[in-house]
């Protein structure tokens, strides 16, 4: 996953909140689960694990081989998935992204934006306002998406997971929306890339706001506060699978449809 998932929004939320956050979490897990019984005939199909990683925009990221004339296309309009089999990412590639989720400019973005909804709700309190105030829950963020991808990273590896985004190749919002819904849970694992409940993606969304609410924040209620904190981690990953699959970084989001728009109007001009 991309960087700015492990954005943390530290602030005093309702607990009306957190009970709606715990409940989207168990409609994904159960999601999960109703999944895995359905997998193997989509990988077999190669719907699904044909599809780019999110992060197919990135350097690292591992792509599947392309259809036999996609190569001799230079339009905007390219498929971003092509039919055919599921690509594992090499130990290189998938270190390289660790790097960029924990330390790349989306994670500077992220703590940054989270840093100014702290600073507004004043959020730890003992730490002020101000600009060193902001710069102290910068750093604090920058720290918790560290923790985050760190973990996630080394459950993957422990768990022979691929915790990468891969965008759905069905049509329709609904299934679109289910599939980036439990993609923020799931993982591909095995030569097949069939999908199943990820440890990785579950547990390092929590990791990093406990070590940061027990550490570094001053808290009474370190472990309170660190659960707190991991729902809207959790949240914000499942918001960020959405927004890669709808919004931005292939040809069927919207900002890819807003770029063809302006290559057609840039080709009937010329």
């Amino acid at each position: 996953m991309v960087g700015f998932k492990v954005i943390v929004l530290g602030c005093t939320i309702p607990r009306t909140v957190s009970c709606l956050s715990l409940l989207i979490a168990s409609l994904l897990f159960a999601g999960v689960l109703c999944a895995q019984s359905s997998e193997p005939a989509e990988a077999n199909a190669a719907a699904e694990s044909s599809s780019v990683f999110a992060t197919a925009d990135l350097p690292s990221a591992p792509t599947p081989s392309p259809a036999p004339d996609a190569s001799s296309s230079t339009s905007l309009d390219v498929q971003t998935s092509a039919p055919g089999a599921y690509v594992k990412p090499t130990e290189s590639q998938k270190f390289h992204n660790f790097a960029w989720n924990a330390l790349g400019p989306v994670a500077f973005a992220g703590s940054s934006f989270a840093a100014a909804i702290d600073q507004g709700f004043n959020f730890p309190d003992k730490w002020g306002q101000g600009a060193d105030a902001y710069g102290a829950r910068v750093a604090s963020n920058l720290g918790i998406s560290l923790v985050t991808a760190t973990a996630q990273y080394s459950l993957a590896e422990a768990f022979h997971e691929d915790t990468a985004y891969y965008r759905c190749t069905c049509a329709g919002f609904v299934r679109r929306f289910w599939h980036a819904a439990v993609s923020s849970v799931a993982a591909r694992r095995g030569d097949d890339g069939h999908r199943a409940l990820s440890v990785a993606l579950t547990v390092s969304p929590f990791i990093g706001p406990l070590a940061a609410a027990n550490s570094w924040i001053p808290s009474k209620h370190g472990m309170d506060l660190g659960f707190h904190m991991g729902e809207h981690n959790l949240m914000g990953q499942f918001g960020q699978d959405e927004a890669l699959e709808f919004i931005y970084g292939g040809p069927h989001t919207l900002l890819g449809h807003i770029q063809r728009y302006f290559a057609r109007k840039s080709s009937a001009a010329d």
